[in-house]
């Protein structure tokens, strides 16, 4: 009888593991669609609590779903009192994203609905998230500077308000457009590794909060989010350098990377990468900060032309090249950056975490549970004889 030859899937690149209606990415032709909705059009039209909405809900609101949905989320943003107590006894040297991971099961705790196997309920949840993630964010940034958390505005919009409780000074409406659509940009990305983490988490029947942790831990980790904050510590570091290029072939002769060039999925430029530049470079021309954009400019022509030469000209800029600029000129500090992301990322966790609670038998497993190939000892059936303390080497 043949051997069963054995199909290893390191990593389960390319594995279909269930099926999703959320989003749709085409790493050939630079294509990312949310709901049927080209990238493109909803950084141009779109808000991002209206996107938001659209992720969890499946099609556009109308004018009085949106604003209702608007009203919810400033009604939501305010966080139970001990989560700020907590704050105040946590060490102020905290990873903002330790913090931001350690926070999610403390809302579940004054949540009435987590853990819920209603469908409108978890839709609350998510609302109450995508409103209290960006707090938790500002709360924490001022507590470890020794300041007080501000206290949200009503009249202000989703990004507007992020970025007043996070510097505690009127946000310029452009800034803060410019926050929405990064947020727009960062929402969903289908099977990542913090989705997926998400996914995998609640497919277990944990609730929400539980898998919304699983994604902020994925995410924090260096092969996933954080990127943009070491591009923009590869920046600091090339603007003294008097010849940005000699710098890029530098590095690449030795083998090292150049962030945010590249990415998994995508074999051509990351159609968010395209947005990103030319925000970065508005937003340079509009504060006097011109000198990062052009910065990002010289390694990416430096990169692209070194990459090519050596046959990998499917290396292309993806999204964290550009954001990191973008949000180090609204002065947001690199180690916010990552948290950011999962703040916009919040919106497509929730989502995937209702199409997976709540998706057709067809559409999902009933659990995740993959195989693994065992390589340790093996000593038959009957298992390694033990040996005693003594006669241990």
């Amino acid at each position: 009888m043949a051997e069963t030859v054995r199909v290893k899937n390191i990593g389960l690149r390319g594995v279909t593991v269930a099926d999703t209606k959320i989003s749709y990415i085409n790493g050939e032709q630079g294509i990312l669609i949310y709901r049927g909705y080209r990238i493109e059009e909803l950084a141009e039209k779109s808000t991002y609590p209206e996107t938001a909405y659209l992720l969890l809900h499946g099609r556009l609101p109308d004018r009085d779903e949106l604003r209702r949905f608007e009203e919810e989320l400033c009604e939501a943003r305010e966080l139970p009192a001990y989560v700020i107590q907590s704050f105040r006894h946590w060490p102020s040297t905290a990873s903002p994203m330790d913090v931001l991971q350690a926070s999610a099961p403390l809302l579940a705790m004054s949540d009435p609905d987590a853990g819920s196997t209603s469908r409108n309920d978890n839709v609350r949840t998510a609302l109450r998230l995508i409103a209290r993630v960006p707090v938790i964010i500002a709360a924490w940034h001022r507590i470890r500077q020794g300041r007080e958390p501000v206290p949200a505005k009503r009249e202000l919009s989703h990004s507007e308000n992020f970025l007043w409780q996070l510097h505690g000074t009127p946000p310029d409406p452009q800034v803060a457009r410019d926050l929405d659509i990064c947020l727009i940009l960062h929402a969903d990305h289908t099977f990542n590794a913090s989705t997926f983490a998400c996914r995998e988490v609640v497919s277990t029947r944990a609730h929400m909060y539980a898998g919304v942790s699983a994604g902020i831990g994925a995410l924090s980790g260096s092969l996933h989010g954080g990127a943009n904050a070491r591009v923009m510590k590869m920046l600091l570091e090339v603007q003294s350098e008097p010849d940005p290029a000699a710098w890029v072939q530098h590095q690449l002769d030795a083998g090292e990377r150049i962030m945010g060039i590249g990415h998994a999925v995508y074999k051509t430029t990351d159609p968010r990468a395209k947005i990103l530049k030319e925000m970065s470079f508005r937003i340079g021309a509009r504060t006097g900060q011109e000198q990062w954009a052009r910065l990002s400019a010289q390694i990416e022509e430096a990169a692209l032309a070194a990459l090519e030469r050596r046959g990998k000209s499917e290396l292309k800029p993806n999204v964290d090249f550009y954001s990191a600029s973008v949000y180090h000129m609204m002065g947001i500090p690199g180690d916010l950056m990552t948290p950011i992301f999962a703040m916009s990322r919040i919106s497509g966790w929730c989502a995937h975490i209702i199409e997976e609670i709540f998706a057709e038998a067809q559409e999902r497993p009933a659990l995740y549970r993959p195989a693994a190939e065992y390589v340790g000892d093996y000593c038959g059936l009957t298992g390694c004889e033990y040996p005693s303390v003594e006669a241990r080497t």
